[in-house]
């Protein structure tokens, strides 16, 4: 198998964030994958269900000879191991780990769609991303990370963190 390169967003809203972010990081590791650029952590307004804590989301980039099944099974491990149990969709979650892209590739499944299918319309993933690849092109729209998040304008629901967004 060859290896590929693949982008992975990290969110955290309950317990301590940034420990779980970290954590996932360094978990992704002992999961036959090896960090290659990682963003600063930005707090996010919650996105689906609002009624919930603030995001810190990041993203990184990841060489893998996993093909991208076993990606995803690999990053639900990790999920489950730092107590994410899936109860309420885009509800309250310890650590939340998505393929974002891999390679070239495109996968439409019932488990399993990459790109990832809502990474174009949501800031908490583009401006982490930007960070790291903003000219990586988008295999379906053939336009870069960079041009995608000028789509979505202003994004002030979205802050640097430390300090992160105001009270």
């Amino acid at each position: 198998m060859s290896v590929a390169l693949a982008y992975i967003g990290l969110g955290a809203n309950l317990g301590d964030r940034r420990a779980q972010i970290e954590g996932a990081l360094e978990a992704m590791a002992s999961h036959g994958m090896r960090l290659i650029a990682v963003s600063p952590l930005y707090e996010t307004e919650p996105w689906g269900v609002t009624d919930q804590p603030r995001f810190l989301n990041a993203a990184c980039a990841v060489e893998t000879d996993l093909p991208p099944h076993d990606l995803l099974d690999a990053l639900q491990a990790i999920e489950r191991d730092m107590g994410r149990v899936r109860t309420v969709p885009y509800g309250p979650r310890p650590i939340d780990l998505d393929i974002l892209m891999y390679d070239d590739v495109r996968i439409d499944t019932e488990r399993l769609s990459i790109p990832h299918p809502g990474m174009l319309e949501r800031a908490t993933v583009l401006v982490p991303l930007a960070d790291i690849a903003p000219d990586r092109v988008h295999p379906v729209t053939g336009r870069t990370v960079r041009e995608h998040l000028a789509d979505l304008g202003p994004t002030p629901d979205v802050a640097p963190y430390p300090p992160g967004l105001p009270d």
